[in-house]
């Protein structure tokens, strides 16, 4: 029920007229990171749910089509531009805090110049806003005041990204670069309690927790939402086996009321580390008893699975974990670590292999190396699928 809700299906093909949007809808959130070893985070969940496409076509349907904007969804992440006012109250919290912190007050003059470049000069880039290339830098992660300044806007909701540049975004006046329907106010607690229900519908059936996180509220309002959208009907108490507490009373959770469980279910797919089956690490642990931890911050000595560990699942349970890197001056695909969990179905070398040849594939790659590293046998060097 849970696979089928975000959007995984038996006949995983893009469509030919606007192919994204079964997944993004079955999302909602399409989750964004820098990180760049194998591919995108956000260009992997299309591919988990559908196979190959052109990332291209992609990030001009994000772009171009009107339809979708950037904010702090989950963490930083593509939402329809029509539920972008479902978190005008997290903006206006941001704002708060900023003001508590004194932030913007100490950051008001940059803040003022940099509203007004952006309303005479449209979308910039950071570097293009900043007062010349040796701008004092801050202790915010080495971040300059202006880039300091237009994430509090950002994160205030008075401008937003208009686009990107390698990883950088353009930044404009959301006034200039949305639509009206994008600047409506929604009530606090009609926006949670809509989100709350969108993230039951992208998960099926879920604890309070995993209701919660899905779009980061916390819990006394999303317990808020939970009960209204019980009331209304929109969500219903289940018990699943399995899912209990530290004391082994049963966890309440609910389904959502147009969840469906598929007659016959069981995806193949390598995961982003980002995609919402496993981004919720409680969530992944209950429901596929699969540990995952990513290990990009940890020291090299004390990795377990590898730098960039991709989940995988054969037959719709998480049955290993794959070290990727794309070499694209080999044209190879590098396998630097592959890993089996201990219940894994038998056939998850094959899946495995047919998987990462089709990633290679889906990255203009040539081939697969292998480096022979973890637990799960895997040919040393294959081809990329045709």
């Amino acid at each position: 029920m849970s696979l089928a809700a975000q959007g995984f299906s038996s006949s995983a093909r893009l469509r030919r007229r606007r192919p994204f949007d079964p997944a993004l809808e079955s999302l909602h959130v399409l989750q964004i990171d820098s990180v760049n070893v194998f591919a995108r985070s956000h260009y992997l969940p299309v591919f988990s749910r559908h196979g190959g496409y052109d990332p291209e076509k992609l990030d001009r349907h994000l772009w171009s089509s009107g339809e979708f904007t950037e904010y702090w969804a989950h963490e930083a992440a593509f939402i329809p531009v029509s539920d972008r006012p479902l978190f005008g109250w997290r903006m206006d919290d941001r704002r708060r805090r900023s003001e508590k912190s004194g932030d913007a007050e100490r950051l008001g003059p940059v803040l003022e110049r940099v509203r007004a470049a952006l309303r005479d000069g449209g979308p910039q880039l950071v570097r293009e806003l900043e007062e010349g290339p040796r701008e004092q830098r801050g202790p915010w992660w080495d971040w300059s005041e202006t880039k300091h300044a237009v994430e509090l806007l950002f994160a205030w909701g008075e401008v937003v990204a208009s686009g990107r540049e390698g990883f950088q975004r353009r930044y404009g006046l959301a006034e200039e670069v949305l639509g009206p329907e994008a600047l409506i106010e929604i009530p606090r607690e009609e926006a949670q309690r809509r989100l709350i229900e969108q993230a039951a519908r992208s998960l099926g059936v879920g604890t309070l927790a995993d209701l919660a996180d899905y779009h980061r509220l916390q819990a006394g309002p999303a317990q808020a939402a939970v009960q209204a959208l019980e009331e209304s009907g929109e969500l219903v108490p289940v018990r699943v086996a399995g899912w209990v507490n530290g004391s082994g009373s049963a966890l309440p959770a609910w389904r959502h009321r147009d969840a469906r469980l598929p007659s016959r279910l069981s995806p193949d797919a390598l995961l982003t580390p980002f995609d919402p089956v496993v981004w919720f690490r409680p969530r992944a642990e209950r429901m596929f008893d699969f540990h995952y931890r990513i290990e990009i911050y940890t020291p090299k000595e004390k990795r377990r699975f590898g730098y960039y560990c991709l989940p995988l699942m054969v037959g719709g349970r998480l049955a290993g974990r794959i070290d990727l890197k794309a070499d694209r001056g080999a044209k190879q695909l590098l396998v630097q670590a592959a890993w089996r969990e201990d219940r894994a179905p038998e056939r998850t070398a094959e899946s495995a292999q047919a998987l990462l040849a089709r990633a290679a594939a889906w990255q203009g790659l040539e081939g697969v190396r292998v480096s022979g590293v973890g637990n799960l046998a895997l040919p040393s060097r294959f081809e990329a699928a045709n």
